[in-house]
């Protein structure tokens, strides 16, 4: 019988030799690596068999040797002349032993020898039918194994929400911050702008000088100014001077206490805001909504963009139209300036977006192709790259000098929105599913935001912005058709 176990395991170790012969060099590793454990998995398995079968006949021995103990002379000898001894190569077990005792001992100790060496023989087996040659695969798979367990640990980015904001009456489609100022601004499609201080969590100025939808919402570089758009087809320019301090003050007079009822009117009450400084319509202008709004890097000219398929550059101080730009199939969902330069990026539901070129006196216009579906938004990044969104469910990462293919590719499960870029790389994504995630510049994943019954938005995420500099523990600001803007705390790998 041991003869015939052991022949049995050399033939399938031989066999799992030629299985593992058989897999192609040029196999993927993971069908290699799957194939390999399900090998081994068969051959532990045929172990296991075996080992509970050397236990049943170890507990029948123990259980015998009770039972000699208590029978009669005549039933021993008629069990010691056929028990045989497993141990010893086949042979029986006399009736003439003189200790039952020693006999059983003898018995048990036989059947732990049998499977301790049916141990080592199969690990001696396996450990030879895969070294030589194999051993060089199997360092290989182990390499691979362990740069895909690796690209799955943990981040250690920490993210948590750490201001709310609410009092839109409407979906929000877009947040920016200040540069400078602890306070941010939202456009609403309760045909309101706001104002709000970071500190506070309160709105501090209303804009009510729109009468459609406000689409886009943001600051000049230097001068409390904003700039809007909104879907009456206009762009405003209005002041934006606002107290952002909040006021400390301790109740140590009788005064102070009775003043206490005008001073929550005071914080409860909110500056609103009907004229603009700058109105951009008329003859020239769009014909159609406007979906976006930017300014130009040397702030004396803005870009907007609209359904009615064309962008439109203006002179900030005439209100007047400088160029249209034409070239777009369908309506424009996007408009974006260079920070440092006389560019432009704009997107179109033409599954493209288009870069112009302003620093020569005949602008220049490149086209990238790319995307399936309705770009969504097109942003500047640092060393000359711009990032793209789609509702393709797909990020692309360009470079301004080779328009022709993306240098990277980010494949995501939700429609994109209007995406921001970091001044470190970080691209911060808005999805239709309420989710935010961050990439960097290399396609890498950096994190999802957490996002629970209890933190994130319960709706679609239209819009994200980075603060340039920590606003009051706030590095991201999210917006969403819950009405709701968040500040984010995200503390990146490096900086943990």
């Amino acid at each position: 019988m041991k003869a015939t176990a052991t022949k049995a395991r050399a033939a399938r170790l031989t066999s799992l030799t030629e299985d593992l012969a058989n897999i192609p060099e040029d196999a993927p590793f993971r069908v290699r690596l799957h194939y390999l454990f399900s090998q081994i998995e068969k051959e532990f398995e045929q172990l296991y068999l075996e080992n509970q079968n050397l236990q049943e006949k170890l507990e029948n021995a123990t259980s015998n040797r009770e039972s000699l103990a208590s029978h009669e002379p005549r039933e021993r000898e008629r069990y010691g002349a056929v028990m045989p001894a497993l141990a010893t190569g086949g042979s029986s077990l006399t009736a003439a032993t003189p200790s039952t005792s020693t006999q059983a001992d003898e018995v048990g100790a036989s059947f732990l020898a049998a499977a301790s060496s049916t141990h080592k023989s199969l690990k001696a087996k396996l450990s030879s039918a895969t070294g030589g040659s194999k051993v060089k695969a199997s360092n290989k798979i182990k390499a691979q194994t362990s740069r895909i367990v690796s690209s799955f640990k943990a981040q250690t980015v920490v993210a948590s929400v750490v201001r709310e904001f609410g009092g839109h009456k409407d979906g929000i489609w877009q947040v920016a911050a200040k540069t400078g100022q602890p306070i941010i601004g939202t456009a609403s499609a309760d045909h309101t702008a706001c104002i709000w201080g970071i500190e506070s969590a309160r709105c501090l100025l209303q804009y009510q000088g729109h009468a459609g939808s406000v689409n886009s919402i943001k600051f000049h570089q230097n001068r409390d100014l904003v700039l809007t758009g909104s879907g009456d087809g206009t762009a405003h320019i209005w002041q934006a001077a606002v107290n952002w301090e909040v006021t400390k003050k301790g109740h140590s007079s009788e005064e102070e206490l009775d003043d206490s009822d005008e001073q929550v009117e005071d914080r409860d009450r909110v500056d609103t805001l009907r004229t603009p400084l700058c109105e951009f319509a008329g003859p020239g202008g769009h014909l159609s909504v406007v979906v976006a709004a930017d300014w130009l890097s040397s702030m004396d000219q803005i870009i907007t963009g609209s359904w009615d398929r064309t962008a439109i550059l203006w002179d900030v101080e005439t209100g007047q139209p400088l160029q249209p730009l034409t070239g777009h199939d369908h309506e424009l969902t996007h408009v974006s300036a260079h920070p440092t330069q006389r560019l432009v990026v704009t997107a179109s539901r033409d599954t493209t977006f288009r870069l112009w070129d302003f620093r020569d006196p005949i602008p220049a216009v490149s086209v990238f192709q790319g995307h399936t579906e309705t770009v969504t938004s097109s942003v500047f990044a640092r060393d000359d790259k711009v990032v793209s969104g789609s509702d393709d469910r797909t990020i692309k990462v360009w470079e301004l000098r080779n328009m022709r293919s993306a240098l990277a590719t980010i494949r995501t499960d939700s429609s994109v929105n209007r995406l921001a870029v970091s001044t470190g790389g970080i691209i911060a994504i808005p999805h239709d599913n309420r989710q935010i995630r961050l990439f960097d510049l290399n396609g890498q994943r950096v994190a999802r935001l957490p996002r629970t019954s209890r933190q994130g938005h319960r709706r679609m995420v239209s819009s994200v912005a980075w603060a340039e500099e920590p606003l009051l523990n706030c590095d991201l600001f999210s917006c969403g058709f819950d009405r709701r803007v968040f500040g984010w705390s995200i503390v990146l790998p490096k900086d943990n």
